[in-house]
C-alpha cells in the first residue's frame, strides 16, 4: 500500500489504492462489495446490499438542501483482469499493484481497473467528507458490468428515490456523454469429436496485437487475433493437411482478443511451417500500419499421438472463423463518427468436449441489435450449430431536454472557459438500465481520461481526476 502518495485528490487516490488491494474481477465481488457495505457501517449510513452483491449507501442532505431532489451517484465494482505473458498474479486472490507515473496511475503488468475503480473511489471520498453541500444522495455501486451488466440488471430500482443520475463511467474529461448503446451477449458451442492420431503437433502463437475495448476501440483498425487465427488457418487449409489440436484465444467477451494459440497436428510439418510463415510474412506487411508490434511464432512442441478435432468439428471451426462478422457493421447517419452497429468475437476457448465461442454484440439502435441477433442464428444455424442470446441491455437514448446535462455544460464552462464536448458513445453504459426502469430519468455521463482500458496498457490521468472529481462537486453543490 501507499503506492499513490502526494498526488490529488488525496481521499480519491487513497480509496483507489485500497480498492486496488481486494480483487475484484468480474465474478469475484464478494470482497469489493464488503468492502462498500462496511464503509457505509463505520460512517454510520443506511444502505442496501442485494444477493448480486450490489450496494446502494444513502447519505443526507448537507443542511440547506434538505427539500432538494435526491441525486444517483453510480459506478460499478468489477474490473476486466488481464495480465502481461510472464506476469504472477491470481486474480481470484491477489490485488493490483498500482503507481505513479508522472501525470498517470499504471498498474505493474496488468489492468489497472480504473474502469470503474475511479468511480467508487470518488464516490466513496464524497460520501466521507461531511465538508461539502449537496442534496440527498444514493450511491450506487453495481455489479457484474463488465459481463453484461448484471448486477445492474438485478438491482432493485425501487430503492432509488432519485431520477437524476450522474453516472461516473465515461473515459473523457472534456466530454459529457449522454447516449450509449445496447448490447447482447452470443454464445456458441461447436461440439468436438475427437479422433486420436500419430504426427508432430506444432503450436501457432499468435500476439503483439493492441487489443482493446470491444465498444470503444471498435474502430480503431484493431485486429481481433480469434478471426486472424480463422484467416491462416483457413488459407492453410486450402494445400496443406493438417488437424486441429486446439485453438484458444481471448478470455473476455468485451475486449478484442490480442492473442490466440493454435495446436495444429500434421505428418508433414515442413511444408506445414513453409506454407504458415509465407502467409503471416503476408499478413505482417498488410497490416502492419495498423499492428506494428503484430509477432506470430511458430513451434514444434512433440511429437506422437495427438488427439484431433474430428473432420466435421474441423470444418465447422475453419468455416466460423473464417466468414463469422465481426468488427464495425454499421456507422450512424445522425452522429458523425459513432458506430452505431458492432460485434466483437471475444473468446474462444477449447474445452473436453466442445469449443466455446463468445461474442459481444452493440447498438444504439435497437432494432438493429435485433436484427444483428437473428443474421448470426442464422449462420450459425447454416453450420448445424446452436446458438443462444444472453445479457440483453437496453439502449440509452439522448433526452433533447435534459437540465441535468444544461447544468453542468454551464458549470464547466464557467470553470473552464470552454464547452465540454457533447457525445453519444457505442460502448455500453449502465445508463441504459436504470433509464429503462426510472420514469423521467435525466442522467450525464463523466469522468477522468482514461487510457487502453481492458489492455495491460491502461492508465488514468491525474490531473483530470482532480479536475472531474471538482466538477462533481460543484454540480452537487448546484442541486438543488
Amino acid at each position: 500500500m501507499l503506492k499513490l502518495k502526494n498526488i490529488q485528490p488525496e481521499r480519491v487516490f487513497y480509496y483507489f489504492e485500497q480498492i486496488c488491494d481486494i480483487p475484484h474481477g468480474s465474478g469475484n465481488m464478494g470482497g469489493v462489495s464488503r468492502y462498500c457495505r462496511n464503509f457505509a457501517i463505520n460512517h454510520s449510513f443506511d444502505y442496501y446490499k442485494d444477493e448480486a452483491n450490489n450496494v446502494i449507501i444513502y447519505k443526507p442532505a448537507s443542511a440547506g438542501y434538505e427539500n432538494a431532489e435526491p441525486v444517483i451517484l453510480q459506478g460499478h465494482l468489477d474490473m476486466v483482469c488481464q495480465k502481461d505473458d510472464g506476469v504472477e498474479i491470481d486474480f481470484l486472490e491477489d490485488g493490483i499493484e498500482p503507481y505513479v507515473d508522472g501525470d498517470f496511475v499504471k498498474a505493474r503488468g496488468t489492468t489497472l481497473g480504473a474502469d470503474n475503480g475511479i468511480a467508487v473511489a470518488m464516490m466513496l471520498a464524497i460520501l466521507e467528507d461531511d465538508s461539502l453541500k449537496h442534496p440527498p444522495i444514493e450511491a450506487v455501486f453495481t455489479t457484474e458490468e463488465e459481463v453484461g451488466m448484471i448486477g445492474a440488471r438485478q438491482l432493485d430500482m425501487t430503492r432509488l428515490k432519485g431520477r437524476r443520475m450522474v453516472n461516473i463511467d465515461a473515459e473523457e474529461a472534456d466530454i459529457v456523454t449522454v447516449s450509449c448503446a445496447g448490447g447482447s451477449d452470443f454464445t456458441v458451442e461447436i461440439p468436438l469429436e475427437r479422433v486420436e492420431k500419430q504426427g508432430t503437433m506444432v503450436q501457432l502463437s499468435l500476439k503483439g496485437l493492441k487489443g482493446g475495448h470491444s465498444g470503444i476501440e471498435i474502430n480503431g483498425n484493431r485486429i481481433n487475433a480469434d478471426i486472424l487465427a480463422g484467416r491462416i488457418l483457413n488459407h492453410l487449409a486450402r494445400d496443406n493437411a493438417f488437424d486441429i489440436a486446439s485453438i484458444d484465444g481471448g478470455d473476455k467477451g468485451n475486449a478484442i482478443p490480442n492473442s490466440c494459440k493454435i495446436v495444429l497436428c500434421a505428418d508433414c510439418t515442413d511444408a506445414l511451417v513453409k506454407a504458415a510463415n509465407e502467409y503471416i510474412e503476408i499478413v505482417k506487411n498488410e497490416i502492419s500500419d495498423k499492428e506494428p508490434d503484430f509477432e506470430a511464432q511458430l513451434e514444434i512442441i512433440g511429437e506422437g499421438t495427438c488427439s484431433v478435432f474430428s473432420e466435421k468439428a474441423k470444418s465447422q471451426t475453419i468455416t466460423t472463423l473464417a466468414c463469422v462478422p465481426d468488427g464495425v457493421m454499421a456507422m450512424s447517419a445522425g452522429v458523425s463518427g459513432l458506430v452505431e452497429t458492432s460485434l466483437n468475437l471475444g473468446i474462444l476457448k477449447t474445452e473436453a468436449d466442445e469449443l466455446k465461442l463468445h461474442i459481444t454484440l452493440r447498438s444504439n439502435k435497437w432494432t438493429a441489435l435485433l436484427a444483428l441477433e437473428e443474421k448470426l442464428t442464422a449462420f450459425f444455424a447454416s453450420q448445424s450449430l446452436e446458438s443462444n442470446v444472453f445479457a440483453k441491455y437496453p439502449p440509452w437514448e439522448y433526452k433533447a431536454d435534459s437540465a441535468l446535462r444544461s447544468l453542468y455544460v454551464d458549470i464547466y464552462k464557467s470553470t473552464i472557459g470552454e464547452e465540454p464536448g457533447i457525445a453519444a458513445i457505442h460502448a455500453g453504459l449502465e445508463c441504459g438500465v436504470f433509464a429503462a426502469a426510472i420514469k423521467g430519468f435525466d442522467c450525464i455521463a463523466i469522468g477522468p481520461y482514461l487510457y487502453d482500458v481492458h489492455t495491460t496498457k491502461e492508465r488514468v490521468c491525474i490531473s483530470d481526476t482532480e479536475k472531474v472529481y471538482k466538477m462533481i462537486l460543484k454540480l452537487l453543490e448546484n442541486l438543488r
